[in-house]
């Protein structure tokens, strides 16, 4: 059910901010001043910002922001704690002990915090943003991958394989990292959805997303200051990031159970 429910969401939203032009011909940077803070209407259905530009459009704008973050994030992050884990659990050592203190060090910090601390001193940027939460978001992978492959490489095809003469890069892409490849997915998804919270507090701040390109996180900051004249600049942004965050969880969540061999699974129907 959760699984079900996750995917519908993800896929709605994508297939929204993908459709975005088509589905309102409004230009997310065109101003109107003579119309600012206008609620929704039936020509602007999310109403209209503090500066007259269609709120629908910079929402669905917004939307592919958010899944970019979330993509890049998630990939560069995957790949690099993926490389790291298994080279970690794999050879252990001082291999393993270098890179886990790293691990360690890098866990000891609030992600966010630290990520903040790091688009400060480079600038506030998309693509400053995008490498400040790939720094933090790695770990979790790397920790992830390296416990899978301690358990991987006592396996018995993988003792064989290596009596065999199979060599270690060999070992590890074909017989030893597959393993964890269901853990990681689990990972990524749910990645997915702190990403997505993390890119619209860095743009809150005013330490990601740059005006006047569209963000849901910078469009809850422009809001902020009429919560009372004009709540629709901020409803409609805070909605669109806790269905996506929600579906991600419930997508995460969903394939966790799924691949998980300890939950009980359901007797199928016995058939007259």
């Amino acid at each position: 059910m959760l699984l079900k429910a996750g995917t519908a969401i993800v896929v709605v939203i994508a297939a929204l901010a993908i459709a975005g032009p088509l589905l309102t011909p409004a230009d997310p940077s065109a101003q109107d001043l003579p119309l600012r803070l206008v609620g929704p209407t039936l020509a602007h259905p999310f109403g209209l910002d503090e500066l007259g530009r269609d709120v629908l459009a910079r929402v669905l704008v917004g939307a592919r922001i958010s899944f970019l973050v979330g993509l890049v994030v998630v990939s560069v992050s995957a790949l690099v704690g993926t490389l790291l884990g298994a080279i970690a659990g794999y050879f252990g050592g001082w291999i393993d002990d270098l890179i886990s203190r790293i691990v360690d060090t890098l866990m000891a910090f609030p992600g966010l915090l630290l990520a903040i601390a790091l688009v400060a001193v480079l600038g506030p940027s998309l693509t400053n943003a995008l490498f400040a939460l790939t720094v933090i978001g790695w770990v979790g992978y790397a920790r992830l991958v390296r416990g899978q492959v301690l358990r991987a490489r006592e396996f018995e095809y993988v003792q064989a394989a290596r009596a065999l003469g199979a060599t270690t890069p060999r070992l590890l892409l074909r017989h030893v990292v597959p393993t964890a490849i269901p853990a990681i997915v689990v990972q990524a998804t749910l990645g997915m959805a702190g990403a997505v919270i993390s890119e619209a507090a860095l743009s809150f701040l005013g330490l990601g997303v740059q005006p006047p390109t569209a963000s849901w996180g910078t469009m809850l900051s422009g809001g902020r200051v009429h919560l009372l004249d004009a709540p629709h600049l901020t409803i409609f942004p805070g909605l669109a990031i806790a269905l996506l965050v929600l579906g991600f969880n419930f997508l995460g969540d969903g394939l966790r159970d799924l691949t998980d061999p300890r939950q009980p699974r359901r007797a199928a129907p016995v058939r007259p």
